[in-house]
């Protein structure tokens, strides 16, 4: 069994550390592996990665943070590991503070709390590998990029158990295994460290390896998955600090008041539809929501004042944040029926602008919006071992194109030029 042992002062200036890759680990602790650990190279690292059985014995210090999460302060002490992995350890009665079983991820602790944890066995995958094809931009040791399809689910969940994403990837290699409980139906464009209020739980039954963040089945575009423990505890950090660079277009149900602007307005779920999310306006304590904010340009207008290609970027991570805040404007989100983007709504405002004799035309574009109008086209991320910014650009897909030029036939201007007319 690996053993991590420290006392409060360990982070005098006398320790000493030294790099084994793919993590910092200190250097009483490469002793321990070494002398217990498979004797190769590669097993090592297997292992470390791994972070089955390590135990760690330390005393909390006094961090002068106020209140401190017991699931926070362990992932502080063991560089890499993933917080969901410490939330397993601890539901699975694997952590104690003063000699005490504590099974509560937001247990707060104290200086002078004595806190003994041993990391728990990755559980088996519940997702079963299947041959589908999938349109990786870009892949190497750590991490892939995928150009997600509308229509594809990211991950098992109840009702998705087959053909998701992750049964594509576990075809192609395996990934880190980080359980998530039964809660979790929403996904768009969501931060798994955004939104730990869901429950982390490796109990449940779906399971999401490798994912750091999701995107809607009706959404297509970029998404990054981790192929190690490490990098997805790197990519996990990196869009809780909102570094992460994402990048989003839509066509809209109309056109947005201002050319461009910031939304901010608190998302929670709407009690009226368990499926859905609602901006609600004022402060953020209002019941279960939670800060969001999105910043937005319009690119072109279309349809003669009907719709508009708008941008979109992200500076918190909300379950359907960007379709939620449309509605919010009154603008929601062209073919999205669940937001207010119907297509009755739509023929309300395409048919006043349209000739007779581009109405055949305009029924059957309507008719054949099948998901929200939502397309991720950027992604840009700090690699987790080079350390190199590295960017990602996307066109839409073929179904997203073909509505863009058939609103360019009914009309297109620039936003400058609607502001020349005023």
């Amino acid at each position: 069994m690996l053993s991590l042992q420290s006392a409060s002062c360990c982070s005098a200036p006398s320790t000493k550390f030294i790099q084994f890759s793919p993590i910092t680990i200190p250097y009483r602790v490469v002793k321990i592996l070494r002398a217990r650990c498979y004797a190769s190279a590669d097993k090592n690292r297997e292992s470390i990665a791994n972070f089955a059985g390590l135990q760690l014995e330390e005393t909390v210090v006094d961090t002068n943070e106020g209140k401190l999460r017991l699931d926070s302060w362990i992932s502080s002490r063991i560089v890499g590991i993933s917080r969901a992995r410490v939330q397993s350890s601890i539901r699975s009665g694997l952590v104690s503070i003063n000699g005490q079983v504590v099974g509560k991820v937001s247990h707060n602790v104290k200086a002078g709390d004595k806190v003994t944890c041993t990391i728990s066995e990755l559980k088996p995958l519940r997702a079963e590998p299947e041959d589908i094809p999938l349109d990786i931009f870009y892949e190497d040791d750590n991490v892939m990029v995928i150009n997600k399809p509308a229509h594809m689910v990211v991950h098992p969940a109840p009702g998705n158990a087959t053909g998701t994403l992750v049964n594509g990837i576990l075809h192609r290699c395996s990934l880190p295994n980080v359980g998530f409980s039964n809660q979790e139906v929403l996904s768009d464009a969501e931060d798994i460290t955004d939104n730990e209020e869901l429950g982390l739980g490796i109990c449940g039954a779906s399971v999401r390896p490798g994912i750091v963040h999701r995107l809607d089945k009706g959404t297509s575009g970029l998404l990054v998955v981790a192929k190690d423990e490490h990098s997805h505890a790197h990519l996990s950090k990196q869009f809780k600090l909102h570094t992460i660079q994402r990048v989003y277009i839509s066509l809209t149900s109309g056109v947005p008041s201002q050319s461009s602007g910031r939304v901010e307005a608190p998302i929670g779920r709407d009690p009226n539809n368990r499926i859905r999310m609602t901006a609600i306006p004022g402060s953020n304590k209002h019941g279960h929501a939670r800060h969001a904010a999105s910043r937005y340009k319009i690119i072109e207008i279309l349809a003669c004042g009907g719709s508009a290609l708008v941008e979109w970027r992200l500076e918190t991570g909300r379950t359907h944040q960007i379709r939620a805040h449309a509605k919010y404007m009154g603008i929601p989100l062209l073919g999205d029926e669940v937001y207010g983007g119907t297509k009755n709504m739509a023929m309300s405002l395409f048919q006043p602008r349209t000739s007779p004799s581009c109405r055949h035309k305009l029924v059957k574009l309507v008719s054949g919006l099948e998901r929200p109008c939502l397309h991720a086209v950027a992604l840009g991320f700090t690699h987790p071992q080079t350390g190199k910014n590295i960017h990602f650009t996307c066109p839409p897909p073929a179904d997203f194109a073909e509505i863009l030029s058939q609103l360019r036939e009914i009309g297109t201007e620039k936003p400058l030029e609607r502001l020349k007319k005023l």
